[in-house]
């Protein structure tokens, strides 16, 4: 990604000021390290007359990949290759507004410690920016930009120039001019547009975003006539926080209208002395529901099969009714964070003789299984390629037979009511499907048909009357014996 800052003056108010506003030496390249990759700072021109500033940042896409938010069914082999190949390290989009706003901070908050008085003078801007993806072509461009008081020059890049009759693609080259804004403004502007106009934030959006919107916004975003269209996308159409943010600005236009403090408008409902009680974390409902589950069968000497890193098995830990817990896990590395979650080499002898951690794949029969009252399945299935699940159900099902299976999964349906999680994306980037309550019922019936189980059905989370709950959890009860299930 490139961008150029291009300024010019005069012997008496030299272009080379631009040095002092961006905080960087025009005799020097720098080169600065992100989250994504590395931010290069370099001068290509720098004289009294004409002085240009270039950030080219150069991504990582490899650690985009491990930052990044992972949405996806992780096992199409060209969903894996378009984490890869794709516009990211040429088009300017929010990575590229977040590398604006850590290596020039200082300028974009409008100080300069060496000349404080450069910050709030207005001067002549070019702002060049080769490759700029553009949801609404180039007529939202300017109507984003020039209410802002740019000149705007926005040329859209061809397909291909070599077939003109393929037509534009959704990129275009940007020129903005002005001489009537400072850089601070200039900088707030492209942090916030950048990725207004790219559509699409390459991290999480938490709320503290309306926060950093709002700042950049302060002086020309309450006023700006794409108000909600800029919050909205910059918020990744998360309604709530978007929600949120508009009544925030909406407080701001009053406050300048009626030339008095925010606070004096915001005053008609007191300050609350006690702090709202927030909503009991999914995983945790699902830890005490699978806790109850148990507690209800009888069970004593528990499995929990996938354990990861521990969070179940410590709960368990807390249960006097459970006598043996075990953890069994394929990933070494979760089995070590779960020994250090439980503190096993502190542990008391009593109470360490109640757990044991070990590594297995529940996709081979494992003789350590057998003879236990139950085995817990808690948001493991979903993480197998579905040609695997048989294995599975029959090591569990089949040759450990323990008297109580639970299993929990996602329910798919509810997916809807996530409001971050995109149309058509799972939860998480390695499950390998997620199923509908239908789907997760036939699965179950025909798994307990199999191997003579009975089983229930339990919501877990709140069970909306449309889309059911977010977490579904099957009850297998055993209604025939292993010697039984051998004679029939």
């Amino acid at each position: 990604m490139f961008l150029t800052i291009t300024t010019t003056g005069t012997d008496e108010r030299p272009a080379t000021d631009l040095g002092f506003l961006l905080h960087k030496h025009p005799e020097k390249a720098q080169a600065f390290s992100t989250s994504y990759g590395t931010a290069h700072v370099l001068y290509p021109e720098a004289d009294a007359e004409r002085c240009t500033a270039a950030l080219l940042l150069e991504v990582d896409a490899v650690a985009l990949v491990r930052r990044g938010k992972g949405k996806g069914r992780g096992g199409a082999p060209d969903a894996a290759l378009a984490q890869y190949v794709n516009d990211r390290p040429y088009a300017a989009s929010s990575l590229l507004a977040v590398a604006l706003s850590g290596v020039f901070s200082s300028a974009m908050k409008g100080t300069c410690t060496a000349r404080p008085e450069l910050p709030q003078q207005a001067r002549p801007l070019r702002i060049e920016v080769p490759a700029l993806p553009a949801r609404g072509g180039p007529g939202l461009v300017r109507g984003l930009f020039e209410p802002l008081g740019w000149t705007v020059t926005v040329e859209p890049v061809a397909l291909d120039v070599e077939f003109p009759e393929w037509g534009d693609s959704r990129y275009v080259r940007l020129v903005l001019e002005s001489s009537a804004l400072t850089l601070a403004e200039a900088l707030r502007h492209l942090y916030v547009l950048l990725p207004v106009l790219d559509d699409a934030k390459h991290y999480w959006v938490s709320p503290d975003e309306v926060d950093k919107l709002l700042r950049a916004g302060e002086g020309w975003l309450p006023a700006h006539p794409e108000q909600k269209l800029i919050t909205s996308r910059y918020l990744s159409r998360r309604w709530s926080l978007t929600r949120q943010a508009m009544e925030r600005l909406e407080l701001v236009r009053l406050a300048e209208a009626d030339d008095t403090e925010v606070e004096e408008i915001d005053n008609a409902v007191e300050a609350e002395t006690e702090s709202e009680e927030r909503p009991t974390p999914l995983a945790e409902q699902r830890r005490d529901a699978i806790i109850t589950a148990l507690g209800t069968s009888g069970a004593a000497r528990v499995l929990d099969l996938g354990c990861g890193q521990g969070q179940l098995v410590q709960a368990l830990l807390k249960d006097p009714r459970f006598t043996e817990i075990v953890g069994v896990d394929v990933s070494m590395r979760a089995l070590t964070i779960a020994s250090r979650r439980l503190k096993l080499d502190r542990m008391g002898e009593r109470q360490a003789s109640r757990v044991k951690l070990f590594q297995g794949s529940l996709a081979y029969t494992d003789n350590r299984l057998k003879g236990y009252d139950a085995a817990v399945l808690s948001e493991v299935i979903e993480h197998l390629d579905l040609p695997r699940l048989p294995a599975l159900e029959y090591a569990v099902f089949g040759s450990a037979r323990p008297r109580t299976v639970l299993v929990t999964t996602p329910n798919v349906e509810y997916n809807v009511r996530w409001e971050s999680l995109p149309a058509g994306h799972v939860r998480h980037g390695d499950h390998r499907f997620e199923w509908t309550r239908e789907e997760f019922r036939t699965w179950a019936d025909a798994v307990a048909e199999r191997h003579g189980y009975g089983v229930e059905f339990v919501p877990v989370g709140p069970d909306d009357p449309e889309v059911g709950p977010p977490t579904q959890m099957a009850v297998f009860t055993m209604t025939v014996t292993e010697k039984e299930a051998k004679a029939a």
